[in-house]
């Protein structure tokens, strides 16, 4: 008997009934399925629909070849997964990463699904991916496997369709390459076809900071509300990339002491607080926090050990599991990244008394600005940094209020109220449309 005709209905489940999933490596996808589950009590009728949202729209997986730099021809596997579309066009980024995985994407897909119905954008959930190491790679093949993915995977986006965006090892150059490609392919230039675009190919100012910026002001409203205030903070923050850096900077410029700080290359610690400023200089020279000399070395296990009053997860997802939630010295946790806590971890959280601001929450500041960049192109009429962050800002806040309001009436974790609705939204969508044919 074949390994799949032996997957036994249990190990199905884990991954959400999946049979081209690996049952043995559930994750990401199985956490966001439970998540999923834990709402359901909370849906009333919509409930009816839940399955909805355990079973991708649309899933495409694509050959990228190229020819290298030195004549050989190499293949990546890349993907693109439209989790969801009810309530309008995809969204979500594209990922360049030696682990990317379909589980990874899927995941990431049903995760913008619910961020974008949680404050309430015009999208559903999508996201990309190409497993590589876009650091082994030359500019000229980054260009060369950025134009044949998007090629690749022409047939399912575009500015009314699926807008790709930037996610990790990838960047508004990334997004430029994307944007011409499909341009050529349909004869005419289509800037909202991306999002996270250079500003001088309809790019939006407020882009690069969204994500930090969201970050920030999610932690901030949290603070408020558990009368820890900003300023004077201890801030310990993982991942010092666009989000964790500008997240970083935004505490140390609002009267808060970021003491620990780590990325792909260090952890480093600094009691008296690390000059953000300085570190981010050194990382845009030297690709890393290595050898920064504002702060000491230490263990990656201490990092998660330190006292805090907000950590900030901003690297990549499966950070907080559970024997590290058992040890965690903080008062607030702010998803930075996507899935950076798994569901047990969660549990053990909460149970500790520890405010955890879910990343479907906290890191929505990036689509946000996104949403208003694909505005700004369809209109050709651009807006000023300031009209942006305060628009940024009222949607952040709107929707954090919206969801402690739920958490406190139905006493649920945020993570939970920011599901349920976010599945409202898009159930009733999905009711309301009904099924073709």
């Amino acid at each position: 008997m074949s390994n799949n005709q032996s997957t036994s209905a249990e190990d199905l489940r884990r991954v959400g009934g999946m049979s081209y999933l690996n049952p043995s490596a559930p994750e990401p996808w199985a956490s966001f399925v439970e998540q999923i589950e834990r709402v359901k009590p909370h849906l009333g009728h919509l409930s009816k629909w839940i399955e909805t949202m355990k079973h991708p729209k649309r899933i495409l997986i694509v050959d990228v070849p190229i020819i290298r730099d030195d004549g050989s021809v190499a293949h990546y596997e890349g993907y693109r997964v439209q989790h969801s579309l009810s309530r309008g066009p995809g969204k979500g980024g594209v990922r360049f990463h030696p682990a990317v995985t379909l589980n990874e994407v899927m995941a990431l897909s049903g995760w913008m699904t619910i961020k974008n119905a949680a404050v309430n954008l015009p999208y559903g959930g999508a996201k990309g991916g190409i497993r590589l190491d876009p650091r082994a790679h030359s500019q000229a093949e980054l260009q060369r496997i950025t134009r044949r993915y998007t090629s690749e995977i022409g047939i399912i986006i575009g500015p009314d369709k699926d807008i790709p965006a930037p996610d990790v090892g990838t960047n508004e150059q990334s997004m430029a390459w994307m944007m011409d490609t499909y341009s050529m392919n349909v004869g005419g230039t289509a800037t909202g076809v991306v999002t996270g675009k250079p500003i001088s190919l309809g790019g939006s100012l407020g882009r690069h900071e969204a994500t930090g910026r969201g970050v920030f002001i999610a932690a901030r409203e949290a603070g408020k509300r558990l009368n820890l205030p900003v300023e004077g903070a201890r801030v310990v923050v993982q991942g010092f990339g666009n989000v964790g850096g500008i997240a970083a900077r935004m505490f140390q410029e609002h009267g808060a002491k970021v003491v620990a700080l780590q990325d792909h290359s260090a952890t480093l610690a600094n009691e008296a607080g690390v000059d953000i400023h300085a570190a981010l200089k050194h990382v845009e020279i030297n690709s890393g926090l290595a050898g920064f000399p504002g702060a000491s070395p230490i263990s990656g296990d201490d990092f998660w050990l330190l006292k805090s009053d907000f950590l900030i997860p901003a690297a990549l997802e499966g950070q907080i599991l559970p024997e590290r939630a058992e040890r965690i010295s903080t008062k607030v946790v702010v998803e930075g990244a996507n899935g950076p806590t798994t569901p047990a971890a969660d549990d053990i959280l909460q149970q500790r008394g520890i405010l955890v601001v879910p990343d479907v929450l906290a890191n929505a500041g990036g689509v946000t600005v996104s949403y208003f960049e694909w505005v700004q192109d369809f209109s050709s009429f651009f807006w000023t940094e300031e009209e942006i962050n305060a628009r940024l800002e009222q949607i952040m806040v709107g929707a954090f209020d919206a969801i402690w309001k739920l958490a406190e009436e139905r006493n649920v974790s945020l993570r939970t109220a920011t599901f349920i609705i976010a599945c409202q939204r898009v159930l009733a969508a999905r009711e309301q449309r009904g099924l073709y044919p």
